[in-house]
């Protein structure tokens, strides 16, 4: 298993990266989040990386700059129905706290927005990834101090849901709502109406 790559960013594809490690060159899928924050061709690059190998497609590399992205990733493809270059795809469109809040807030519309990934799969991601993770620890981890307070979410309090509810009415995201509903400052001490208010701030 190939865990990790270190070594000069030879060239880029709009898909791809070739790193030169001791004298090869490895060929690795990644994110076009990821791919976007790559250093200049030339410099050094660290890359986690998970090793596919399928009957159909051969053996393939693919890469993340942070662990928290491979392990998403890792997760993502044990779910029916998505390959690692779906797994890519979601990832390229979502960040992983994105992902995060909208598998926390079955926001499966935002998810179906990823390429190759239907309501039905993204309805799927959810159900199988939904309890699977510890959501607690990782969003406190990833988000900032304010929305942080998310993790309890949905419904963390009646004014909260209430609050995310409306903003869903009004044709906002679900996670968007979530998570502008936990940016506010002292929003648990608020009402519906309060916290409604206050959201709309962050959006």
């Amino acid at each position: 298993m190939i865990a990790m790559l270190q070594g000069k960013l030879e060239y880029m594809t709009e898909s791809e990266a070739v790193i030169l490690c001791g004298g090869v060159g490895y060929e690795v899928t990644m994110p076009a989040s990821d791919l976007s924050s790559m250093p200049g061709i030339g410099e050094e690059v660290r890359v986690y990386t998970h090793l596919s190998v399928n009957e159909n497609t051969g053996i393939n590399l693919f890469g993340f700059l942070s662990r928290d992205t491979l392990e998403m990733f890792r997760r993502l493809i044990t779910v029916s129905g998505i390959g690692p270059k779906g797994a890519v795809g979601i990832l390229s469109t979502m960040s992983v706290q994105d992902l995060q809040m909208a598998i926390l807030t079955e926001d499966v519309a935002s998810i179906a927005k990823a390429p190759g990934v239907g309501k039905k799969t993204a309805a799927k991601l959810v159900l199988e990834l939904k309890d699977k993770v510890d959501w607690k620890q990782t969003l406190e981890a990833r988000l900032d101090a304010g929305a942080a307070a998310a993790a309890a979410v949905p419904g963390r309090s009646a004014a909260a849901a209430d609050a995310i509810e409306a903003l869903v009415s009004l044709g906002y995201s679900r996670s968007d709502a979530a998570k502008a509903v936990a940016a506010v400052p002292g929003g648990d001490s608020m009402d519906a109406d309060d916290l409604l208010t206050n959201s709309l701030r962050y959006l």
